[in-house]
């Protein structure tokens, strides 16, 4: 039996409807993946291991930090700025600090620009990975193992760029189960 006028107007709404909500659910993650394949955006890529090639040509990395509006941590790089071959594995430190009386947990997010290099940007390790929780008054050095993928050399952008900022930028979570259980128990016992 085929539909009339106003029933098939009205399935076709609903279909349009589904297939946009499907979409849009899809896009969030789908966006997050060819960010990190394309470099799309800054976004640097995850490696597991360093580069076998690596060049005579130097880049200068400068690290900048900071934090999301709320986030009661201080947070910074090590050190400002390094300077490493194009290929070769680099090491820097983020020191992250706790001022308060509770544990907080965070997670970082980043990227690099120019966005030309955020492809050949590679992440070997990094804390950003997962979530960190500092407990109240602790203070850690996180590091960052990365290289400069020697492909940018040849790139019709990336062969340009000489100078790469990596950014990060720290924001509250909520606390792990584990954690949250803990902080209540003190919460308790000073009652």
């Amino acid at each position: 039996m085929a539909m009339s006028g106003p029933a098939k107007t009205v399935a076709q709404t609903v279909s349009v409807v589904v297939l946009m909500g499907g979409l849009a659910w899809a896009s969030v993650p789908f966006y997050d993946w060819f960010c990190r394949v394309t470099g799309f955006g800054g976004t640097p890529g995850q490696v597991t291991a360093g580069s076998a090639d690596i060049l005579d040509q130097t880049v200068k990395v400068r690290f900048d930090g900071s934090l999301n509006s709320g986030m009661p941590w201080q947070f910074k790089p090590v050190v400002n700025e390094m300077e490493v071959r194009v290929g070769e594995t680099g090491l820097a430190f983020y020191e992250a600090y706790n001022p308060t009386d509770h544990p907080v947990a965070g997670q970082a997010s980043y990227n690099v620009t120019p966005y030309a290099a955020g492809a050949f940007f590679e992440k070997i390790e990094c804390f950003c990975f997962t979530e960190q929780v500092l407990a109240p008054g602790e203070r850690v050095q996180m590091p960052v193992s990365f290289y400069v993928d020697p492909e940018i050399v040849t790139d019709r952008d990336g062969k340009y760029v000489h100078t790469i900022t990596l950014s990060y930028t720290f924001y509250e979570i909520d606390l792990p189960d584990g954690y949250a259980a803990l902080e209540q128990d003190s919460t308790t016992n000073l009652n």
